[in-house]
């Protein structure tokens, strides 16, 4: 096949990801669902998988506590092999089921964490290990997977089975089944935090500012958020400490970053309460 034959098959195949994702809306609505409970009363959210779904895993979680602000633990992710595996393949790493409970015990599971094994084959011994455990426990399990009449689908109590079919290199499933993955992560953690409250309308109002880019759009999005000019922007922000929900009670309610905060803490930190809205 010429280089374009081949692109051109990889992009009829991969248009059939977000059809296969789509029909598994309810039960990714139900697990969102169930996460927020969850974290709502204290608990995690707790990923488990190997190989390129592990990867997955860790590129999710990482990305969660900048984009949205959240504490560092209440996302975990958990990868056979440990960090070694994250940029290299670890020789036999997935195949041990013990492995698996032993990384998901040092957790020290809680009632109302939720682990989310992800496997493409829904085979792997370290991502079942660590579901059997979790099970074991009583903590609420979700699979994400690509074929559901597998041994994880048996595990759990919710199965996200994305059916994408075939891969284009056969038994690769960094292909489609891992854009599958990416996607389903992608709702789970995102309608969680929207949930959770750490966005506002669809600003990234908890965005942890590291850099002057971010900076730069923390600003634009106060503007956004309350009409203020570039300059008020910048001001609530620098007189709020940096504080993105702060900077917009008080642009927003026309009142101190005192006032700001106390305002978000009476409201136990509900930013929509605190505005009254």
């Amino acid at each position: 096949m010429t280089a374009a034959e081949i692109v051109r098959l990889m992009n009829r195949e991969d248009r059939r990801v977000a059809r296969a994702v789509g029909r598994e809306l309810p039960a990714i609505a139900r697990a969102v669902d169930a996460i927020v409970r969850g974290m709502r009363a204290g608990g995690r959210l707790i990923y488990v998988g190997a190989g390129s779904s592990g990867r997955m895993a860790v590129l999710d979680a990482a990305e969660c506590a900048p984009t949205f602000g959240i504490a560092p633990g209440r996302m975990v992710a958990l990868i056979a092999g440990g960090r070694r595996a994250v940029t290299g393949a670890v020789e036999g790493a997935e195949d041990s089921a013990a492995n698996g409970a032993r990384d998901l015990r040092r957790l020290k599971l809680g009632r109302n964490d939720v682990v989310v094994g992800i496997a493409a084959s829904g085979t792997t011994p370290y991502v079942l290990g660590a579901m059997k455990y979790a099970r074991g426990r009583g903590t609420l399990t979700v699979a994400v997977m690509a074929n559901r009449d597998m041994p994880l689908a048996r595990l759990v109590k919710i199965v996200i089975g994305v059916e994408v079919g075939a891969e284009v290199l056969t038994g690769s499933t960094r292909l489609k089944a891992g854009t599958s993955q990416k996607m389903v992560l992608n709702m789970l953690s995102t309608a969680v935090m929207a949930r959770l409250g750490h966005v506002y309308e669809n600003l990234m109002i908890d965005a942890v500012l590291t850099n002057e880019k971010l900076h730069g759009r923390a600003v634009r999005i106060l503007m956004e958020a309350s009409g203020a000019s570039v300059s008020r922007a910048e001001d609530a922000l620098r007189v709020a400490g940096h504080s993105m929900r702060a900077g917009l009670v008080m642009l927003k309610l026309g009142v101190s970053a005192g006032a700001a905060r106390k305002k978000l803490a009476a409201a136990q930190g509900n930013l929509r309460t605190a505005l009254g809205e």
